[in-house]
């Protein structure tokens, strides 16, 4: 339970507080124009709700719906059995979590808190574990669709791009591993490694060969799992709506430049700010994932905040031969791999109550990232 703390009205907390606050927004209105920057900022929240937030809802609720399904049913139970083997040496997860990924590659990012939010997926789990799906799940939201994305690109020089994208799921593999094992180290100190994630309710149970099922018959307990899946859907895609709007918009402000009519107060337009800092970071960037133009820096940067606004980069790159096969690659990799963590990681984790520790998932994730992009370079290198 969270505790307040008692300070002064006014002091210098305050006063930094507030020379900051004007100090951002006059920087952005001076080169957006208050006006068209107040515009950006509601149209841009106002469009991320319409056509992400409800989005997101709709995949909550399916996913929270298939969940408890399988969930009552057992096939939880045994994905957990069968998985076990390989997620616990790769992971330290159980086999269950294998789920979480499934999902979210056929999805997106916060299908996994839905998934967290089941008892009967959530009772496999340690306390320290949970926190580490918001990262798990991140590494592969909107996987397929990154995925098909690059594949059913043409490179002007007639490269095999599907191998390349293949490469690029295998990095995210990498990174999603780096990514988790290092938000572990954080969470074991903080949880232990001992408590369950949700205790027995009778002590003589064991967690993993035991499981709770609805009273009724089979029709009953198939409609009553997915109705009660897809409330807890609705709850889950109630509460990201925050995160969402508030850090996905201000990423993208900082991420997008103007659009092609300059500064309208249009949804999207920003201040680039992201990609320049990128583009001072390419003599480090570019030897490690081997880009050989450094226009190309703009996708992983993009990337940090809409996965879906990056890929929509790369025809273009293409076509101007800025990209080839090994760029794909790492495309794929960090695309899928990052997913737009930074307008998704604060809400999936206060959704799983461990706001306190956004901070360590945010920093584990953008390494985890890095060395997906990597891998996906070096892989590229030695097997094509």
């Amino acid at each position: 339970m969270s505790s307040t703390k008692v300070k002064k009205a006014i002091g210098l907390e305050g006063v930094l507080c507030l020379i900051l606050f004007i100090a951002f927004f006059t920087a952005i209105g001076s080169k957006m124009g208050a006006v068209n920057m107040i515009n950006t900022i509601m149209n841009t929240a106002h469009n991320l709700l319409l056509n992400t937030v409800f989005f997101i809802l709709a995949i909550a609720v399916i996913a929270g719906a298939i969940a408890s399904l399988l969930s009552e049913f057992g096939v939880i139970a045994i994905i957990n059995k069968i998985l076990s083997p390989f997620m616990k040496p790769l992971y330290d997860l159980p086999g269950a979590s294998a789920l979480g990924i499934i999902t979210t590659y056929l999805s997106d990012n916060p299908a996994i808190i839905t998934l967290a939010d089941d008892k009967g997926f959530k009772r496999y789990f340690k306390k320290y574990q949970i926190p580490s799906l918001t990262n798990l799940g991140t590494s592969f939201g909107m996987g397929l669709i990154v995925t098909a994305f690059m594949m059913a690109q043409k490179s002007p020089t007639g490269e095999n791009l599907v191998f390349a994208a293949l490469i690029g799921d295998l990095g995210a593999v990498i990174g999603s591993i780096v990514s988790v094992r290092i938000m572990q180290t954080f969470t074991k100190k903080y949880f232990g490694t001992e408590e369950m994630a949700i205790k027995s309710s009778n002590p003589k149970d064991d967690l993993l060969d035991t499981r709770e099922i609805r009273e009724g018959s089979i029709g009953g307990r198939i409609l009553s799992s997915l109705l009660d899946g897809g409330k807890t859907g609705v709850d889950l895609g109630m509460k990201i709506i925050p995160g969402v709007l508030i850090i996905c918009t201000f990423v993208l402000i900082l991420t997008n430049g103007p659009s092609a009519q300059g500064y309208t107060g249009a949804v999207g337009e920003g201040v680039g700010l992201l990609p320049w800092i990128g583009s001072k970071l390419s003599f480090i960037l570019e030897p490690l994932l081997g880009f050989k133009n450094p226009e190309a820096i703009a996708f992983p940067i993009t990337s940090l905040g809409a996965v879906g606004a990056a890929i929509s980069l790369v025809p273009s790159f293409l076509s101007k031969g800025i990209i080839g096969g090994n760029e794909i690659a790492v495309f794929t990799a960090m695309g899928m791999c990052w997913s737009g963590y930074l307008s998704t990681h604060v809400a999936m984790m206060d959704s799983l109550d461990c706001r306190n520790l956004t901070g360590k998932a945010i920093l584990s994730h953008t390494i985890g990232g890095l060395c997906a992009g990597i891998s996906a370079h070096l892989l590229y290198v030695i097997l094509v």
